[in-house]
Parts: C-alpha cells; sequence; structure tokens
C-alpha cells in the first residue's frame, strides 16, 4: 500500500515542482522571465516538443499486434472523454458558470491527463477548436477603411488568433491582405463579406480562417506517421533501435520530446504567477469542476472497465491491462489544456487555475483511486 501511494504522490509533486519554478520565474516581484516568453514556450511544446513525444514513444510500441490487442485502450479513453463531457454539462447546469466560461467548463471536465495519442489527438483537434475565443474577441474597425481594386471602401478587420498569424500584433492591415495575398478570388470572396452585416462578417472571418488543413497540426501529423511507421516491421526497423540506420534522428527526437513536459509545467506556473484570483470563473465553478473530474468520473470508469470485462473487450488475465483503463479516469485535466489557452488566447487564468487546484487535490484523489484500483485488479 505504502508503494502504490508513493507512486501516485511523487511524479504529482515533481510536477508541481516545476510549476512553481515557473510562477517563480514569472512573479511579478521577481519578473526574471516576461509573461511574453512564456507564450512563445507554449507554442514551442506546441509545434516542437510535443509532436516529438509523440513521435517516438508511439513509434516505438505500436505494432500491428498491439494495435489488435489494445484496441480498447484509445476506445477507453473515447468513452472517458464523452463522460467527462457529460459530467462537465451537468456542472455547468448546477454551477452556472459565465456564459464565456461554459465550454471551458465542459472542456475541463472532459480531458483528462493521459498520455495516450488519441487523448493527444482530442485536445488538438475538437478542444482547439472549442477553445475558439467567443466573438467579442473579434472586433470590426469600422473607422479604418481601405480601397479595393474596384475603388469601394471596406472596414478592416482585427482577427483574432489562428495559427500563422502574429496574434501579438493589433491588425491594421486588411484581412485579405493576410490571409488569401496569394489567391484573387479568395481575395474577391473575402471583399464580398465585408458587405454583410456585422454578425455575418464575424463569423465569415471565423469560417474563412479554418480550412482542412488546420486540422492536421503537428502533433495530429506526428501522431499518423508514428502509427504507419511503426506498423511496418521493415521501416520500424530502419528508424527506431541501437542499429537503426536514422536512429541518430530519433535520439534528437527523444531529446526535444523530454523538454515537453516541463515546458509546460513552467507555462503553467508562469500563468499562475499572474494570481489565481485573476480568475473569473467562480468558485463553485472550480469546485464542481474538480469534484466532477477527480471523484465522479474514477468512480463512473469502474464501472466501465467491469462491463468491459464482463463482456469479454479486455485482455484475459492481465491486471496491468485494466490497471492502465481505470487510471485513465483518475488523473486530473490534461495539462496541455493550458498550453492550448494561452496559445489561443482564451481564458488563460480560468483553465490555469483549474489545472494548478486540480493538480494540488489529485494528490489524495489520485493516492486513494490508485490504492482502490489495486485492490480491484488483484481480484482479477
Amino acid at each position: 500500500m505504502k508503494e502504490d501511494l508513493l507512486s501516485a504522490v511523487v511524479p504529482l509533486l515533481k510536477l508541481l515542482s516545476i510549476a512553481v519554478m515557473g510562477l517563480i520565474l514569472a512573479h511579478r516581484k521577481t519578473q526574471i522571465i516576461p509573461k511574453a516568453t512564456f507564450k512563445l514556450l507554449s507554442k514551442l511544446v506546441f509545434a516542437l516538443f510535443l509532436p516529438c513525444l509523440i513521435f517516438i514513444d508511439l513509434g516505438r510500441s505500436i505494432t500491428l499486434h498491439n494495435l489488435v490487442l489494445w484496441w480498447f485502450i484509445p476506445v477507453n479513453v473515447l468513452i472517458s472523454t464523452v463522460l467527462g463531457f457529460m459530467l462537465g454539462v451537468i456542472v455547468v447546469l448546477l454551477c452556472k458558470p459565465p456564459p464565456q466560461f461554459v465550454k471551458l467548463t465542459i472542456i475541463m471536465t472532459a480531458c483528462g491527463n493521459t498520455a495516450q495519442w488519441v487523448s493527444v489527438l482530442l485536445v488538438y483537434t475538437l478542444v482547439y477548436y472549442m477553445m475558439e475565443p467567443p466573438m467579442e474577441y473579434y472586433e470590426i474597425i469600422e473607422e479604418d477603411n481601405i480601397e479595393n481594386g474596384n475603388g469601394d471602401t471596406r472596414p478592416l478587420v482585427v482577427a483574432a488568433e489562428w495559427p500563422g498569424i502574429d496574434e501579438t500584433e493589433i491588425s491594421r492591415t486588411p484581412f485579405i491582405d493576410k490571409t488569401s495575398q496569394s489567391s484573387e478570388e479568395t481575395s474577391r470572396e473575402a471583399i464580398g463579406c465585408f458587405a454583410e452585416p456585422k454578425t455575418v462578417r464575424k463569423m465569415m472571418v471565423v469560417a474563412e480562417k479554418t480550412p482542412i488543413q488546420n486540422i492536421f497540426q503537428p502533433p495530429i501529423l506526428a501522431s499518423l506517421l508514428a502509427i504507419i511507421i511503426g506498423s511496418i516491421p521493415q521501416v520500424k526497423s530502419f528508424v527506431f533501435g541501437h542499429d537503426a540506420p536514422l536512429g541518430f534522428i530519433t535520439d534528437s527526437l527523444e531529446i526535444l520530446g523530454g523538454a515537453m513536459v516541463p515546458s509546460v509545467m513552467l507555462v503553467l506556473g508562469g500563468v499562475l504567477a499572474e494570481g489565481p484570483n485573476d480568475s473569473k470563473l467562480g468558485l463553485k465553478t472550480t469546485i464542481g469542476v474538480t469534484v466532477a473530474r477527480l471523484l465522479v468520473l474514477p468512480v463512473l470508469g469502474i464501472g466501465v472497465v467491469a462491463l468491459a470485462d464482463k463482456m469479454h473487450l479486455l485482455v484475459a488475465d492481465d491486471s496491468m491491462y485494466r490497471y492502465v483503463l481505470l487510471l485513465q479516469y483518475a488523473t486530473p485535466s490534461a495539462i496541455l489544456l493550458g498550453a492550448v489557452a494561452r496559445m489561443r488566447g482564451y481564458a488563460v487564468s480560468e483553465s490555469s487555475t483549474l489545472l494548478f487546484w486540480q493538480h494540488i487535490f489529485a494528490l489524495f484523489s489520485l493516492s486513494f483511486y490508485i490504492f482502490i484500483y489495486s485492490q480491484l485488479v488483484s481480484l482479477v
């Protein structure tokens, strides 16, 4: 029992220690590192560190045999996410958070802090676009006009943050010049949208900046590439392994991937340096999300895994396999959510405050459920 408790508490203490370092570096009284640095760090996590970690870990472990044998693990992640979404909706109905934070409340309840590649796919596809800033983040500047090719004048647009656009820059250039310079046809379509009512124009700004290629972000591409390479033995032996011809590349990627977790925790600490009191989510909602994520969802997880075992969907006589499935329900919200919020410029203080308190209370809840889960799987 003592070993189980230590295995639960020590990793969380390490993560919180790194977050405290970030808090000290970014605190108002020290200001050793400016806030802009943490935003750049969150983008490095998204574009470099996380893809490297996914590619190395997933590529090394995955095989066609494992894909067939462990098929229920990604399904379990999806089930836990769906149950988390349902609990998030209940929290919204009971706690009534501010309207602009309804989506955040649901997301923070749904997405757990597991290392499964499916979780990363969910964070950087569904969650990434659910973290779209509300419409009030988009501002139509009526007083500044530009002249188009036909001599007409159209208002300029201040776009919210999107991949490929420098969000720190206040847009004083035509939206069509920033996003459609290479296509006259797209420019004419963008100009046409400005003739619509203000709300329609704002929606068009969002729609035109959501092409299909934005879905295939670096973490997604890394996951797909790792699955393809790992599933083909001949190619895998060429990339992974001590004697692999491209082993020096994978070693370099492994070094970069090792920076992912400490970088995310530094970002979390940097945001918390602004003070947990900056969160506008409310104490009631914060408690509701924490209770739903750390206390209610793990109980539901026991029922899901027990039902799957009864239906003979799990690997027979494998206690560790069941333990991993149960553990996916007991973790706090994904620390990647803080990086996504920072990158999107939306609900940064609120998401970071939720993550901070969840990881604090997870020291106790995770220890409890690890003990319970270890007793349950020993009965199998």
